[in-house]
C-alpha cells in the first residue's frame, strides 16, 4: 500500500497537468509489460531452482529497490509539508473527499478498475469454457497486454497535443462505443459469438478503459498538490476496493456465455464516462451586467 500511494504522490510533487499525465501513461505502459515477462521469469526460476525461489525472488527485488531508493531525493518542497498529526490527516482527508472534481474522477476510476478486474478474472474462464481455447490463454493474455502497453504509450504522446481533460473525454466516448459493440457481439449466437469478432472488440475495449485510469488519476490529483499523499491514498483505496467489488459482481454472474461479461463491461464504461463528464466539466462564471 505504501509504494502505491507514495509513487503517485511523488509524481504529483514533481509534475502537474499534461506533463504528469504523460509520465503516468508511460509508467502504466512499463507496468503492463509485467504480464508478458512474469510467466517467462517464473518458468525460468522453476526450471533451475526449487519452487520456493518464486517467493524469494520478490524479496530480493524489494531489497534491491530499498537500496536504490536511497538515491531518490525528497520530492515534497518544504513549504508544502504538513505536520503528521491526527488533526492534519483528518483535515487533509476531508479536503480530498469534499473536492467535487477529484471525487467524480475517483468514482470513474472505480468503474474502470471494475472493468479491469472483470477482464482479469473472467477472460480465462471465457476462453476455456465458452470458446474452448484454454490452452491459448498465456498467448492471448500476453497479446492483449501488448495492446494495453502500446495504448498507454500512445496516450502519453497524444496528451501533449490535446491536453488531459480533452483526451479523457475523447477516450471515454470511444470506450463507450467499443464496449457497446462488445456487448452486442456478446449476445450473438446465444452468447457464444464468433471468437475473432469477440477478441477484436475486447482488444479495443480493454485498452480504452486501462488508458483512462492514469489520465483520470492525473486530473483528480492536479487540484490537490498540497495534500498529494493523502489524496493518493484515498483514491487508491476507493478505486481498488470498489473495483474489486464490481469485478466480483460481474464475474459471479457468469452463466456459461459471454452475455454477462459484455453487459457489465458496457455498463461500467458508461458509468465511468458519466462521472468523467461530471468531473471534467468546467463551471462557467456568472457574467455581470
Amino acid at each position: 500500500a505504501g509504494p502505491r500511494s507514495l509513487s503517485i504522490a511523488m509524481v504529483r510533487d514533481r509534475h502537474e497537468g499534461d506533463a504528469m499525465a504523460r509520465l503516468m501513461s508511460m509508467i502504466m505502459a512499463v507496468f503492463l509489460l509485467v504480464p508478458i515477462a512474469a510467466p517467462a521469469i517464473g518458468a525460468g526460476l522453476i526450471a533451475v531452482l526449487p519452487w520456493r525461489a518464486v517467493f524469494w525472488f520478490p524479496v530480493i527485488v524489494s531489497a534491491v529497490l530499498l537500496l536504490w531508493v536511497r538515491r531518490l531525493p525528497e520530492t515534497l518542497p518544504d513549504d508544502r509539508r504538513r505536520p503528521f498529526t491526527v488533526r492534519a490527516v483528518l483535515l487533509a482527508g476531508k479536503e480530498v473527499v469534499t473536492h467535487r472534481s477529484a471525487m467524480m474522477l475517483t468514482i470513474a476510476m472505480t468503474f474502470l478498475f471494475g472493468i479491469m478486474n472483470t477482464y482479469l478474472a473472467g477472460s480465462e474462464v471465457l476462453l476455456g469454457d465458452v470458446f474452448g481455447y484454454g490452452d491459448w490463454f498465456p498467448l492471448y493474455f500476453g497479446a492483449i497486454a501488448v495492446a494495453l502497453a502500446a495504448n498507454s504509450l500512445n496516450n502519453s504522446r497524444r496528451v501533449q497535443h490535446l491536453g488531459v481533460h480533452r483526451l479523457i473525454r475523447q477516450i471515454a466516448i470511444m470506450g463507450v462505443v467499443t464496449s457497446a459493440a462488445l456487448a452486442i457481439i456478446s449476445y450473438t449466437n446465444g452468447g457464444r459469438p464468433n471468437f475473432w469478432a469477440f477478441t477484436i472488440a475486447l482488444t479495443l475495449t480493454v485498452p480504452m478503459a486501462q488508458g483512462l485510469s492514469p489520465l483520470c488519476n492525473t486530473a483528480a490529483m492536479t487540484p490537490l498538490p498540497h495534500v498529494a499523499g493523502t489524496a493518493s491514498a484515498i483514491i487508491a483505496t476507493v478505486t481498488t476496493a470498489g473495483g474489486a467489488l464490481l469485478g466480483t459482481l460481474s464475474n459471479s454472474a457468469f452463466d456459461g456465455t459471454t452475455r454477462p461479461f459484455g453487459l457489465h463491461m458496457v455498463a461500467y464504461l458508461c458509468g465511468a464516462a458519466l462521472f468523467i463528464t461530471l468531473g471534467t466539466v468546467r463551471h462557467r462564471r456568472p457574467t455581470t451586467a
